[in-house]
């Protein structure tokens, strides 16, 4: 391996070591992290061939984040690097939630760690809501868009599987907003009344398997399936969640839902690595692996396809419709789940003050999500905890 290919590996793995023990606050946190990086500091990528990574990322499933670094890596050193950026941002997340899960699974039925989470699952509902609130500002674009997130909502209540509403959601914001822009919305308005009808949507309708039987390769597949699908935010993962382990198979409940996703907060990191922490609950060390790989590899794959297309896919006006229109397919599940898991979390008085208390710190002071969830942990703790 000639030295200057040996030599950018290295930075590589350093960097992205680093990251992965460093990088919290989600994915908008970890991009800006990134640019400083390798943009300011290494000079590695100009501004705009960095700001192509964002919107690549944007138009392909998965972890942003996790993708951005994949994309780095293998800008910088090919292949070898491809894998190496990715591995090196995930690794050291998927350490600390193993040892967390550890922990959970031995004492989290105490009373001092139910306590613990009492006071951090109002901090993980304030946290998303400053998410759809900060994502729903740029895009929710006009009124079209926030009915079809609005109507994605609703849907996701009366029962719609999650994949068909953000398929849908999509074709509809693509084609309305073209034809707009052709100026001849007007003869074809009837024919978008139609797009949910036309579409085949029984191969997305999982078969009811509440209470199923657990088995290894249903969770690879499962795991699998949400990285190859899930567009937006990492919080969209919620969504996801809550209906394949928790109303689809009842391999989880609400609770260890919320739990899952309060230890992944509390981690540096891709939010995707609440998948480690479900699978370890679910078979230990081996489902924890099995999970990570499945909802992590898609996106290796991704990148490795989209980036020499990323020049093509910046410039398609259609395809910016399409992800307009699953950006807020995805706000709509985010803002249904979260109502669904806000009732289990915010119910006394102390509660709504953490939950409230935490807005006004998120959105008025900036205060890092990570010493919010460290703050609920101790407020549980001493208050009810000893």
């Amino acid at each position: 391996m000639p030295d200057s290919q040996a030599r950018r590996l290295r930075e590589i793995l350093l960097l992205f070591l680093k990251l992965g023990l460093t990088a919290f606050g989600g994915p908008a946190a970890h991009i800006a992290i990134m640019h400083d990086e390798v943009v300011v500091r290494r000079n590695w990528l100009t501004d705009a061939e960095f700001l192509d990574l964002v919107g690549a990322t944007n138009l392909i499933p998965g972890p942003n984040s996790t993708e951005m670094a994949i994309h780095i890596g293998f800008l910088r050193a090919g292949w070898p690097g491809l894998i190496l950026s990715g591995a090196c941002f995930i690794l050291p997340a998927v350490g600390l939630v193993m040892g967390l899960a550890w922990v959970y699974v031995r004492y989290g039925s105490t009373p001092q760690a139910e306590w613990l989470l009492y006071g951090i699952k109002p901090v993980v509902i304030a946290i998303i809501l400053q998410a759809l609130w900060m994502l729903g500002r740029k895009a929710i674009k006009g009124l079209f868009l926030a009915v079809v997130g609005l109507s994605v909502a609703v849907l996701y209540f009366l029962g719609i599987n999650e994949i068909l509403l953000l398929v849908v959601g999509g074709l509809v914001v693509m084609v309305g907003s073209n034809l707009l822009r052709l100026g001849s919305l007007r003869s074809n308005a009837k024919g978008l009344v139609f797009i949910p009808a036309m579409v085949d949507w029984k191969w997305l309708a999982f078969p009811n398997l509440a209470a199923a039987t657990f088995s290894l390769p249903l969770m690879f597949l499962t795991f699998l399936k949400i990285g190859a699908i899930l567009y937006g935010s990492g919080y969209v993962l919620l969504a996801f969640l809550h209906s394949d382990f928790v109303v689809r198979h009842a391999w989880l409940t609400n609770q260890q839902l919320l739990d899952a996703v309060a230890i992944g907060q509390v981690t540096p990191g891709p939010v995707f690595t609440t998948a480690t922490f479900i699978g370890y609950l679910l078979a230990g060390v081996p489902g924890a692996l099995l999970a990570t790989l499945g909802i992590f590899l898609p996106a290796f794959i991704f990148v490795a396809v989209s980036n020499p297309l990323i020049p093509k896919i910046r410039n398609s006006v259609w395809l910016r419709g399409l992800l307009d229109g699953v950006n807020a397919a995805s706000l709509g599940l985010m803002a249904a789940v979260t109502w669904t898991l806000g009732r289990s979390s915010i119910f006394d008085q102390l509660t709504i003050l953490i939950a409230v208390a935490s807005m006004i710190l998120l959105l008025k002071y900036k205060i890092n999500s990570t010493w919010l969830i460290i703050g609920g942990m101790l407020i549980g703790f001493f208050l009810h905890g000893i």
